[in-house]
């Protein structure tokens, strides 16, 4: 294919929607929006969210991974951390438990949703997904080690009644997580960086993708950084268009009478989407390490990012800040991690470890509504 025809990594619709999205959040932001407008809002977050995904994908496919999954994981979990920091500092007593909700309900979607989803896509392409399992279980057992510091040994320790820890002991937890956090990405991109890139189908151990980015020519540098400035925009569109639907959503969760949590829930499910579409269309290139890595790397990200936020943000935060789980999600998670090694160990899976993945999603959900 010739230069002239070969189609521009960033075509109009990309370069607009963002753009549209973040003039809507901009207007719709800090008011009572009537039954239209919320529909407005919510059409342009759909868009931002494709928007997101296709810039992600330009990004990745100049720096290459696993990088490129790296980018798109950090900056929504960034943002995301600003969007609970935000949320607490308005919310007062009735917020004390949002960033444990918000936390935990991104650990199922990415640990049992995205990496599920992707399981099941790969298997349905290739009978059998092919990733890295010395990546993908370096990854899962910092996910686990995160989880357990920061939302179950809140539960067990004695210091402070309830479910939170005390200054030191959330000191420690933020330190014990932006190390790991440093450490994980300092294996993933530098010491240890063949573990996390895609592998032949054919194959188990580290080597190259075969989807179709791996034979077109990678984007220059200009339309590279075109995108990365994009991709802020439209995520920064996506969580902020997610917090101006959130008074609509609130009040659907309310006049049905399902607990509160669930709010959390939808708007960790609608954060997620980039990371979600992303995945699924990696999957699709059989290039499920990619998937892998946004998926474990996205829950990693987002304890080893939120916590330390939250931990300095108490500072001046007033209110309880209640980090443990409950024992019906200590349940969930610790499932989630015992499933997950056994996925992950062999370096190959099926239809059935996706499913399997899945059903937890779904249970999780379900739980959510029906506790």
């Amino acid at each position: 294919m010739s230069t002239a025809t070969r189609r521009s990594p960033l075509t109009d619709w990309t370069l607009l929607v963002p753009v549209v999205a973040l003039v809507a959040l901009v207007f719709s932001w800090g008011r009572d929006l009537p039954g239209f407008a919320v529909g407005l809002v919510a059409l342009c977050l759909a868009g931002a969210v494709l928007a997101a995904v296709h810039h992600a994908e330009v990004v990745a496919h100049r720096v290459g991974e696993p990088f490129g999954s790296l980018v798109l994981a950090v900056a929504v979990t960034v943002i995301e951390v600003a969007l609970i920091v935000t949320l607490m500092a308005d919310g007062g007593d009735k917020t004390a438990s949002l960033a444990r909700d918000t936390v935990f309900a991104a650990v199922m979607i990415t640990c049992n949703g995205i990496a599920g989803l992707s399981l099941l896509v790969g298997a349905l392409r290739n009978r059998v997904a092919v990733f890295n399992a010395e990546g993908s279980g370096a990854a899962l057992a910092t996910v686990a080690t995160l989880a357990v510091l920061s939302l179950v040994l809140p539960t067990f320790t004695t210091s402070k009644p309830g479910p939170e820890f005390s200054s030191a002991q959330l000191t420690f937890a933020a330190v014990a997580s932006l190390a790991l956090y440093g450490l994980f990405i300092a294996v993933q991109t530098v010491r240890h960086r063949d573990y996390f890139l895609p592998v032949d189908t054919g194959s188990t151990g580290p080597g190259s993708g075969n989807g179709d980015d791996d034979h077109a020519e990678p984007p220059n540098a200009r339309a590279a950084l075109i995108s990365l400035g994009l991709l802020f925009v439209a995520l920064v569109a996506v969580v902020g268009n997610a917090k101006a639907v959130s008074p609509t959503i609130e009040k659907g969760v309310s006049d049905a009478g399902l607990p509160h949590a669930v709010v959390g829930v939808i708007i960790a499910l609608l954060v997620l989407l980039p990371e979600t579409l992303a995945a699924v269309r990696a999957a699709r290139r059989d290039r499920v390490q990619t998937s892998l890595n946004l998926a474990y790397g996205s829950a990693i990200a987002s304890i080893g990012l939120t916590i330390p936020a939250i931990a300095l943000a108490s500072v001046w935060l007033t209110g309880p800040l209640v980090l443990g789980l409950a024992p019906l999600h200590m349940v969930l998670l610790a499932l989630t991690v015992v499933v997950s090694a056994l996925t992950i160990v062999p370096g190959r899976a099926t239809l059935l470890q996706g499913g399997v993945h899945l059903v937890l999603l779904a249970a999780y959900l379900f739980l959510a509504v029906s506790p």
